[in-house]
């Protein structure tokens, strides 16, 4: 990622954006409705392929994808519990038992599940099986999102509005140690977010951050380092509330949903060549 990213293509305009993600040669979006929530495009085209339906699924806040198993996971705070679909469609739900944030898969294939209330990663088989669950420092308040490196370290971001301290973090793979981080006061300068909601990380564990409210794509050093802004805000139209890379295809998908003041309208997805 050497340049500001540039814009390639932009999906059809709809329904808010609840999640992002890519499975092979596909992009899934998903978007809050009564049935097909889950529009499939074709990766090289964009073309709508197909609607999938995820029965109850009202409340989802995340989404992502593993290319091992084939499977797409979706987060429902609602309900407290993640789905998995596969490419076919059918659904199969378990419970996480704590409100669902942000969702990732790590290198052993498993589902990483951030629940920003109680302040921990939880680690689930790709069966919905509970494997580990880890309790974030507790200066690390509604933690948002976690992507694990292949060191066994995470990185995660967190901040929400009521909170004093806006930042990315590396932190040891057991937990109790903040190894680096960026951030710090809520602010709008290149060392500051305004919540820092999603988080990408490349092959070579460069940090991409979605910054919702100051309408940017900030990227960081492996050493959580400044290095630039990739997405600017006058590449936007309202809040940046999903992110997406494709590292294979060096494409970073970006969602943005039009704030009425009330609620969110109308929703986006934004494909950026970086």
């Amino acid at each position: 990622m050497c340049t500001v990213g540039q814009v390639v293509h932009t999906l059809p305009e709809g329904k808010p954006v609840q999640g992002l993600t890519s499975l092979a040669d596909e992009v899934y979006v998903l978007r809050p409705k009564e049935c097909d929530q889950v529009e499939v495009y074709d990766v090289i085209t964009y073309r709508l392929l197909r609607c999938l339906t995820v029965p109850n699924s009202g409340g989802a806040n995340d989404m992502t994808s593993c290319e091992h198993y084939r499977y797409v996971y979706i987060s429902v705070y609602t309900y407290k519990c993640i789905y998995r679909l596969d490419v076919q469609g059918a659904v199969t739900r378990w419970a996480v038992n704590d409100v669902p944030a942000g969702l990732s898969v790590n290198a052993a294939h498993n589902v990483l599940v951030t629940c920003d209330e109680v302040r921990k990663i939880k680690e689930f088989s790709s069966q919905g099986d509970l494997l580990r669950e880890l309790t974030l420092p507790g200066d690390v308040m509604h933690p948002w999102d976690a992507i694990q490196l292949t060191s066994g370290d995470y990185i995660v971001c967190h901040g929400a509005d009521s909170d004093a301290v806006h930042r990315v973090c590396k932190i040891s793979s057991d937990g109790s140690d903040i190894v680096h981080s960026h951030g710090g006061q809520r602010g709008s300068d290149t060392a500051q977010y305004n919540v820092p909601r999603y988080l990408a990380v490349d092959n070579n564990e460069f940090v991409l951050v979605a910054d919702v409210f100051n309408q940017r794509v900030t990227l960081l050093s492996p050493t959580l380092g400044y290095i630039r802004q990739v997405v600017s805000s006058d590449k936007l139209k309202g809040d940046l509330v999903r992110l997406h890379l494709d590292t294979r295809r060096r494409r970073l998908y970006v969602a943005d949903n039009d704030w009425t003041g009330v609620m969110y309208r109308t929703g986006r997805v934004v494909v950026f060549s970086v």
